[in-house]
């Protein structure tokens, strides 16, 4: 499958999810090229963004998991190409 680039947007209103986001963000460490992450203490959330390198179903899995998770925003944005 074509692997492909893509930036993931992740907002985190429960900061006791920390441990189960970074879990999954390790099982997928190998599609991640890039993460940066900011706490915003003024609205009292953190904000990750990562960028990714990998096929469709990857992508697709890690942010689906994500999603699922209690407290957590996912969105992406993936090349066509």
């Amino acid at each position: 499958m074509e692997k492909r680039l893509g930036v993931v947007g992740i907002v985190v209103e429960d900061n006791s999810m920390s441990d189960e986001i970074n879990n999954l963000l390790h099982q997928y460490s190998k599609i991640i090229a890039g993460r940066m992450g900011l706490p915003y203490r003024e609205r009292q959330v953190a904000v990750i963004s990562l960028i990714v390198d990998g096929t469709m179903d990857e992508i697709s899995a890690m942010t689906g998991k994500l999603g699922k998770l209690s407290g957590v925003s996912v969105k992406s944005a993936i090349s066509k190409g």
